[in-house]
């Protein structure tokens, strides 16, 4: 197959960031994603219906003329979060909230640090009809970084899923075997995110050779084994599974320092990237529902109207990209050869 139409796709996990980094983000998703879960991990975080508002107008005031975009705006969770925060946010057109554990990831030290001090407002949520998205991993220094998710997994998600069964719940950024496991077995109230890093690549492409900084992501790349299990999951179609691309910008300096940020800036191939990982999987066929019918569904909105078409045709990433601001950013993937294209409309 060289040529693929489906309807047109959303991104159920971004990252755009803030001030100049708008004018570089939002288009990038916009070329085609109509709606995004925009993450609310700013510097000071979205905690209030104010800022979720405020946050929202300016990623639309970045939207270049022409580009139909949405961003569907989440509420950060932190212990002092109240119930009234939660429907003045749901009221404010929020539909989910997102829970970091402290320390984290990125822009996470506000983010909670007493987990079962939350079920009251997690109560709250499945009343107004709220998602909770989850960042699923410990962040307890003695726990290797490679086991977080999986511990993560059996010390609170096993009991939030069952206990909150109105609760509509989005493991986030699955990394390993263990998450899709679960997710599969689980209640019809979870799902699950895939970024194109974690099914395009393992712990190899990040530590072999030398480390490379623009492969680094939070939660880290696991071993090969998880991967293909990751691989598997999207290729059997469940309907538990959507594209979530985690497109997470950062200067390029920021990036290749002593202490480098974590996160994968793809929103420049992100569905290039996907449909290169269903066709090397001979499941293609596969790649309209998980791209653009499984979120919609799950979240409880409507499918995207209109459509895409892709393209069998090779082209090379940039190395750099040049900000607003003149700075550098490096896009995931860079100076890379992808097998797919979005077609010019």
């Amino acid at each position: 197959m060289n040529k693929i139409t489906i309807q047109t796709p959303d991104d159920w996990h971004l990252h755009l960031r803030d001030g100049a980094m708008l004018q570089e983000t939002v288009p990038a998703s916009a070329r085609c994603f109509n709606r995004a879960i925009i993450m609310p991990n700013l510097v000071p975080p979205v905690t209030n219906a104010d800022m979720l508002n405020n946050y929202r107008e300016r990623i639309l005031a970045a939207l270049p003329d022409g580009q139909s975009f949405e961003p569907l705006m989440t509420l950060y969770l932190t212990n002092q979060t109240t119930a009234a925060d939660i429907k003045a946010a749901k009221a404010a057109g929020a539909v989910a909230c997102k829970l970091y554990p402290a320390g984290a990831t990125t822009n996470s030290d506000a983010a909670v640090k007493t987990l079962t001090a939350l079920y009251p407002v997690f109560e709250t949520m499945a009343a107004e009809g709220l998602l909770l998205l989850i960042h699923g991993e410990v962040t307890d220094h003695e726990i290797d970084i490679f086991d977080r998710e999986k511990i993560f997994i059996e010390r609170y998600l096993q009991d939030i899923v069952s206990r909150f069964p109105q609760l509509k719940v989005v493991f986030e950024h699955i990394t390993t075997a263990d998450a899709a496991e679960f997710v599969l077995a689980g209640p019809d109230n979870l799902a699950a995110t895939i970024t194109p890093q974690h099914l395009l690549l393992n712990r190899n492409d990040l530590l072999v050779g030398g480390v490379k900084p623009h492969n680094y992501c939070l939660p880290v790349l696991k071993r090969n084994t998880h991967q293909k299990a990751l691989r598997s999951a999207v290729q059997s179609g469940s309907k538990k599974f959507f594209l979530g691309t985690d497109s997470a910008p950062h200067e390029k300096s920021k990036k290749e320092s002593a202490c480098g940020c974590a996160g994968c800036y793809s929103a420049w191939s992100a569905i290039e990237l996907y449909a290169q990982v269903f066709d090397d999987l001979g499941a293609l066929d596969k790649l309209e529902a998980f791209a653009s019918h499984n979120g919609p569904d799950f979240y409880g909105l409507p499918r995207n109207s209109g459509q895409i078409t892709l393209v069998k045709e090779s082209w090379t990433l940039p190395e750099q990209l040049t900000l607003a601001d003149g700075s550098l950013m490096v896009p995931f993937f860079a100076g890379q050869q992808v097998n797919w294209k979005l077609a010019a409309e």
